[in-house]
């Protein structure tokens, strides 16, 4: 228990990066000033009574009136768009990217609509520390600034190393000691790799019981075609965009893609990878790697090994594959970590003195002192300074802080604001972070994650789509959402059609490529290619 409790603490940081700029100045109200805020609250936290929220109020003399929702993706998103509907919305927002924020065409039609506040001029005036870190990273810049020049909410600004490439692939390492196999490193070899996990028992129970390949949809860096297709065509695992020397295009309709198809099918086809990996749950996926009568995945994709697997003794076996190659690529798929839109927004209901007060609180959390509390919680109790001797995760880099793990019978602490404060969590700083050298265990695995991601870091194209700087023109943001949605959808029904044998590969081919012209493809890719050229990268 005390493993996987500090394990749960370990995978839910991301470190926060340095700001020399730390001007953030106290609220000089009279009395707190009354501030509504909606956002996310989790089942191990209170906000009202939050150890962070308490040291804000204090020191920006300000009361927090939260208005919550669960982190539940779908809840969330009803309730923050039901209050917008009917008028009864708070002062500002404060959520979680991978829960529920404004998206970018979101900011951009409240905008219009005066709902939604430009933050311009109280950036200039008020944020001193956001400012200077817009200036100096220009994707954030591109981010963060609409077609009209207007900032209309924060996103976070989450620099995850290992996040950056999560559709990553985990081999059985016992398995290939134990068949004397080496690490494959092309696509037949881990074709062969596969089959022997299949034939020659290597759990050694005396049972064909082995799932050579496992994956699931649930989440998409473990959805196992991206790996796989890497090797002959490049697979960006979302939009399936690619650029070419500036220009906008499909990957999917291509015959790189059709031979990563055929690949993937000679796999399922010889029973290498597990039925259920095109459809099963995280429930599932989860249940079959932590399998109580005997091991059974040799391989999987996901983010990390914790995804498909949580059973200790199971989990240490587990190591990275780098990327594979195939007989036209040796790719990574590369995914900005952060998610543009809005997580903070300030709202016309804010009074003058809210939207001051509320700015100031943002940029708080853009210094050092910010980051830290805000998502880490107070000193010496979740957090301490690095002591001598000990090593930061990164090679040849000064250790800065060390967690505090929860003790196996202490509840939550309640000191913090998790990811609900990730506005600058810089990579340089997180490369600091304090962890163990043995990557198997609790301590250490967010090293174990850092050497993983060195195999894959650098391998994706020179040009990659940057969907994650992309404004879409309001005019045209539904009409190329809903292409968009039809050109996934398609994409993913007919691999999964044509890995499976439902449709001949050779023979239905032709006809899959040409309905590409009944979903608008070429009018989705003048709106990407406009969308692309009027970005500021």
């Amino acid at each position: 228990m005390l493993y996987f409790l500090s394990l749960l603490l370990i995978l839910s940081f991301t470190l926060v990066g340095c700001s020399s700029n730390e001007k953030t100045e106290v609220s000089q109200q009279d009395g707190p000033l009354k501030i509504k805020v909606f956002g996310p609250q989790n089942a191990d936290t209170n906000l009202e009574t939050n150890y962070f929220t308490k040291l804000v109020e204090e020191k920006f003399n300000i009361d927090l009136e939260w208005q919550v929702t669960t982190y539940d993706a779908t809840s969330a998103s009803e309730v923050r768009n039901i209050a917008l509907a009917s008028g009864d919305y708070p002062d500002a927002f404060f959520l979680v990217p991978w829960v529920d924020q404004f998206s970018q065409t979101d900011l951009l039609r409240y905008g219009k609509q005066g709902v939604v506040l430009p933050l311009n001029d109280l950036i200039d005036k008020y944020a001193p520390n956001i400012k200077e870190v817009i200036e100096n990273h220009p994707y954030y810049a591109s981010m963060v600034t609409a077609p009209d020049g207007n900032i209309y909410g924060l996103p976070h600004l989450n620099e995850c190393f290992h996040c950056s490439y999560g559709n990553k692939l985990w081999i059985n390492k016992d398995w290939l000691e134990k068949l004397k196999l080496e690490m494959p490193k092309t696509t037949e070899e881990f074709k062969n790799v596969l089959t022997a996990f299949k034939t020659q028992d290597p759990n050694g129970n005396g049972k064909q019981d082995e799932v050579p390949l496992s994956g699931s949809p649930a989440l998409i860096e473990s959805s196992i075609i991206p790996y796989l297709m890497n090797g002959f065509i490049y697979d960006d695992s979302r939009s399936r965009l690619t650029l070419e020397n500036g220009k906008v295009d499909l990957v999917a309709n291509k015959d790189e893609w059709k031979e990563g198809l055929a690949y993937i099918k000679s796999l399922y086809k010889e029973g290498l990878i597990d039925k259920g990996a095109f459809s099963q749950n995280m429930e599932a996926h989860q249940k079959l790697g932590n399998n109580a009568e005997a091991q059974i995945v040799g391989a999987s994709t996901g983010m990390h090994p914790g995804v498909f697997v949580t059973n200790f003794e199971y989990d240490i076996d587990y190591d990275a594959l780098a990327p594979l190659k195939g007989p036209n690529t040796e790719y990574a798929t590369y995914n900005f970590p952060s998610t543009p839109g809005g997580a903070f927004v300030l709202t016309n209901k804010a009074s003058e003195e809210a939207q001051i007060a509320a700015i100031k609180l943002v940029d708080y959390m853009f210094t050092d002192e910010g980051r830290i509390l805000s998502h880490h919680g107070e000193k010496d109790v979740s957090w301490r300074e690095p002591k001598e001797g000990e090593i930061a995760i990164e090679e040849g880099v000064e250790p800065n802080l060390a967690l505090i793990p929860l003790k196996e019978d202490e509840k939550p602490r309640n000191d913090n604001w998790g990811a609900q404060s990730q506005y600058y969590h810089s990579g340089e700083f997180r490369d600091g972070l304090v962890q163990a050298t043995d990557i198997y265990t609790a301590e250490g695995y967010e090293r174990r994650l850092q050497e993983a991601t060195h195999l894959y870091e650098g391998k994706e194209p020179s040009e990659v789509f940057p969907h994650w700087a992309i404004w879409i023109d309001p005019a045209v943001a539904d009409e190329a959402a809903m292409i968009e949605t039809n050109i996934v959808d398609y994409i993913e029904q007919n691999s999964l059609q044509f890995i499976t044998g439902t449709k001949d590969l050779d023979k239905e081919w032709d006809a899959y490529v040409k309905g590409f012209d009944q979903l608008n493809l070429k009018r989705y890719l003048e709106i990407m290619q406009e969308a692309y050229d009027n970005s500021s990268l």
